[in-house]
């Protein structure tokens, strides 16, 4: 029977050492690397080509989110279940558009976690009860389109971005929202700025409004 390579990328040491105890358990799991970080997590999924990630949202520098993306690009082969304390929408929501194919909290039953890392790495998705029920009522939600076709230049993230800084939104409150660095952020109106060739912030806003004015007339 061929074991699941797993990878934990967590930053405490006491978890890390009971996942890898609890693994013990099975003889269908094989941690094969920890780290402690987003970017340690990027070099070994790189090196060791894991099965599975078991990916902790909040860690020092690269946060699991954006470590998620980074590894998916690379490696889309390997499987990423994120395991938190958390269970907001943006987190959950976010996770699941990085490419992560679970979300799973860390207060899990033993049994539970080895099902859950067990059906992702064989290709399945699986969430906790709460966060799924959660994800029912948030996709249930009518809620206003961004137009694809306004700014065919900007990527799905950057028209994101743009339409959150049309509503109001700061800097850190757009990487609050959508779990990635203020830095990160700042790339992104950058590029929005020099795609829609504007001066500013403003007129960037500017446009996204109008666009949404002009949907609203042709509906």
């Amino acid at each position: 029977m061929k074991k699941l390579k797993i990878l934990i990328a967590d930053d405490h040491p006491l978890f890390r050492h009971g996942v890898k105890t609890l693994f013990l358990t099975t003889e269908e799991l094989e941690v094969i690397g920890e780290a402690t970080s987003g970017e340690e997590a990027i070099q070994l999924a790189q090196t060791l080509e894991p099965d599975v990630i078991l990916m902790d949202l909040r860690m020092p520098g690269c946060n699991g989110i954006e470590a998620t993306r980074e590894i998916i690009k690379n490696n889309p082969a390997t499987q990423i279940l994120m395991l938190t304390m958390f269970q907001d929408d943006h987190s959950v929501f976010a996770a699941m558009r990085a490419g992560a194919k679970g979300y799973v909290l860390k207060d899990t039953e033993k049994d539970e976690l080895l099902n859950a890392i067990k059906t992702v790495g064989n290709g399945g998705a699986i969430f906790s009860p709460g966060i799924a029920s959660r994800m029912i009522d948030y996709f249930s939600m009518a809620r206003p389109a961004a137009p694809k076709e306004a700014f065919p230049e900007l990527s799905e993230r950057e028209r994101e971005v743009l339409y959150l800084m049309a509503d109001g939104s700061t800097n850190a409150a757009i990487a609050a929202k959508l779990t990635i660095s203020g830095k990160t952020v700042s790339n992104y109106v950058t590029n929005i700025l020099n795609k829609l060739q504007v001066a500013d912030r403003e007129e960037a806003i500017y446009l996204a409004r109008e666009s949404r004015l002009g949907n609203s007339e042709e509906i």
